[in-house]
């Protein structure tokens, strides 16, 4: 399964079903989708999908080969193949439910806390620092795009 920013976009539902139900946060149901959104954006800081290393991988060869100069079936060329798998080397191969860690756990954690905290679309955060931080690096570890 190719990951996109759909896919965190799932991840963020997933996050804000959890945290609702665990009465962790409060939020105008009208603001969900905002919400899901906002809360995406912030994950895609430090969570890289398919979709961003195949545009990197392709910003590469551009760099390398020129604008002009690219073929036109350059995904399938060995000059992609090979700056794609740099790129997911240079993340350590870590993956989660097919999103690559920019980050590690702990300060993705770390940076969902501090959204949750300072997001103006929601109303209240209930629970120490600690808690929605540990929340959170379980959530991560347990996501899986295809179940969730």
């Amino acid at each position: 399964m190719r990951t996109n920013f759909e896919t965190l976009e799932t991840l963020a539902s997933y996050s804000i079903n959890g945290l609702k139900e665990n009465g962790v946060i409060e939020f105008d149901v009208a603001n969900r989708e905002k919400l899901i959104e906002a809360m995406a954006t912030e994950f895609g800081v430090s969570l890289a999908t398919d979709e961003d290393i195949r545009d990197q991988a392709i910003e590469e060869v551009e760099d390398k080969m020129g604008v002009e100069n690219l073929p036109e079936d350059v995904t399938e060329s060995e000059m992609f193949n090979h700056a794609r798998k740099e790129i997911i080397k240079s993340f350590s191969g870590e993956n989660i439910g097919g999103l690559y860690l920019v980050e590690s756990l702990h300060e993705i954690a770390n940076r969902m806390t501090s959204f949750l905290l300072n997001c103006d679309l929601i109303d209240d955060v209930f629970g120490s620092d600690e808690d929605i931080h540990a929340y959170f690096v379980s959530n991560i570890r347990a996501f899986n795009p295809k179940k969730n």
